[in-house]
C-alpha cells in the first residue's frame, strides 16, 4: 500500500509545476466554473494517459525522432499561443457571461486539454524521462497486472491534482471583483502566449540545426 501511496504523490508532483495546463484551468475556471477546469485536466490525462500507453508498449521512439519533435514544438507553438491570444480577446466578454454553460464549451475545454498535453514536446520528455525510468526500475519486479495497478496511481495523483487546481480557479469567482478576474486572465493568456514562443524558439532551433 505504501508503494501504491508513493506512485500517487509521483502523479502529483508531476502535475504541480506550473504549466500551459494549469494557465488554461485557471482561465476556465474564472469563466465557466469548476466542471470547465476540471475538464481540461481531464482532457490533458488523455494526452497523458496516449503518452503513458505509448511507452508502456515501447513505441515512443517515434516520438522522440528530430522530424516529430519539431513538427510537436511548432505545432505546441501554434496552439499555445492561439489559446492564449482567444484567452486575452475574449477575457471581458467571457465575464460578462460567465454564468452560461452549454455542452459546446465543455467539448471545448476537453480539446483544449488535450491538445495541449499532447503537442508539448516538454510533456513528452517529461513522461519518457520519469514513467520510462519507472517501468525500467519495476518491470523486472512486479507483473505486468501489478505494473498496470501502480500505474494508475500515476493517475489518480494526476485526477487529485487537477479537482484541487480546478476549485481554486473556480474559487477566485467568488473571492476577487471583476477587474482582478480580468488581471488573472489576461495574465494566463500571457502565460499561455509566453510558453508557446518558447516552443516557436525551440522549433526553429531545431528545424535550424537540421
Amino acid at each position: 500500500m505504501s508503494l501504491y501511496f508513493g506512485y500517487i504523490l509521483l502523479g502529483l508532483s508531476l502535475s504541480a509545476p506550473v504549466g500551459p495546463i494549469n494557465a488554461a484551468q485557471l482561465d476556465k475556471g474564472i469563466h465557466h466554473g469548476f466542471l470547465h477546469a476540471w475538464i481540461v485536466g481531464v482532457g490533458a490525462m488523455v494526452g497523458d494517459l496516449l503518452f503513458m500507453g505509448l511507452i508502456y508498449f515501447g513505441v515512443y521512439q517515434f516520438l522522440t525522432t528530430p522530424l516529430m519533435k519539431t513538427f510537436l514544438w511548432l505545432f505546441g507553438c501554434f496552439i499555445l499561443t492561439y489559446t492564449g491570444v482567444e484567452t486575452i480577446v475574449g477575457a471581458k466578454e467571457k465575464l460578462r457571461n460567465q454564468a452560461e454553460v452549454d455542452t459546446s464549451s465543455i467539448k471545448k475545454a476537453f480539446r483544449s486539454g488535450f491538445l495541449i498535453a499532447i503537442s508539448n514536446p516538454l510533456n513528452i520528455i517529461f513522461w519518457l524521462g520519469i514513467y520510462g525510468a519507472v517501468l525500467a526500475k519495476t518491470s523486472g519486479m512486479y507483473s505486468h497486472q501489478q505494473l498496470l495497478l501502480y500505474s494508475s496511481g500515476i493517475i489518480i495523483g494526476i485526477l487529485v491534482w487537477d479537482l484541487f487546481m480546478a476549485g481554486v480557479a473556480s474559487s477566485f469567482r467568488r473571492f476577487f471583483s471583476t477587474r482582478v478576474l480580468y488581471g488573472i486572465t489576461v495574465g494566463a493568456g500571457l502565460m499561455l502566449i509566453g510558453f508557446g514562443m518558447y516552443f516557436c524558439y525551440e522549433g526553429v532551433q531545431m528545424l535550424m540545426s537540421r
